[in-house]
């Protein structure tokens, strides 16, 4: 993101349970960058009645009720999942028109559609444009800040928690699907897993060339990661480009 937004001065919150271990070494890296970072911590007890596994932690949470953890005076905020590779500039998405919208995202469902379909009666949140990926959200504070309740929330969480899946995902699209702006995945929040299928769709144009030129967020999404060893995805290349430069930071 620093490489490919060179006209922003980025400012990063990190949402964390507990002052991460490796804090010192954040702040230092994020220093040599000329990144503002501000860690902030949620605590122990905050979700601790919310639906969680190993694979989905209390922590997936944050995001729901980041507003009532960050700074009063933003407006805005990008969140990220941190599985996501930033490619080009994050600027054109940034400053977009928010109007009443409280979120912007992208769904990862298929031309047809059935996916948004089956999630939708699942949900029956069937006034909303599409089911959203929550890994990349828009959020518009000033709104959310009106609107978004924990009590709803965690209200919703008690009487529903049958049928979600991926808890936070699913509570942001039942409660909030409907209030949110959709954006193209291609662009926005490629999912790394399904490079044959982007082809696909686009007749041959969304190729690796393309991507690196126009996509903005790529999303490893899934188990396989492209920090592991014995990841040997289409992208993983592109993270250890990134990977490798980031090591040289401070040196």
């Amino acid at each position: 993101m620093y490489q490919n937004t060179p006209s922003a001065l980025l400012h990063v919150f990190v949402l964390q349970k507990q002052l991460l271990e490796k804090n010192a070494e954040i702040e230092d890296f994020c220093a040599a960058l000329g990144i503002i970072y501000e860690p902030v911590v949620i605590g122990e007890k905050a979700f601790e009645d919310a639906p969680s596994t190993d694979r989905y932690p209390e922590t997936i949470y944050y995001r729901l009720l980041a507003h009532e953890y960050l700074p009063q005076d933003l407006d805005r905020i990008l969140y990220l999942d941190a599985d996501i590779l930033c490619l080009n500039d994050i600027c054109p998405l940034y400053e977009m028109e928010l109007g009443a919208s409280l979120y912007v995202a992208a769904s990862h469902g298929s031309d047809d559609n059935m996916t948004d379909l089956v999630n939708k009666m699942r949900l029956q949140n069937f006034e909303a444009e599409s089911y959203y990926n929550s890994g990349v959200l828009l959020m518009n504070l000033t709104e959310i800040r009106r609107e978004v309740k924990r009590d709803a929330i965690l209200d919703y969480i008690a009487q529903n928690s049958f049928k979600l899946f991926l808890p936070d995902q699913d509570v942001l699209n039942a409660l909030y699907g409907h209030l949110t702006i959709q954006i193209p995945d291609e662009l926005y929040n490629y999912d790394a897993r399904y490079n044959v299928l982007y082809y696909a769709r686009s007749k041959g144009e969304w190729d690796l060339d393309w991507v690196i030129e126009n996509t903005v967020f790529l999303h490893f999404c899934g188990r396989d990661k492209p920090w592991l060893t014995e990841y040997h995805g289409r992208y993983a290349a592109l993270y250890k480009h990134y990977q490798h430069r980031s090591r040289k930071v401070g040196r």
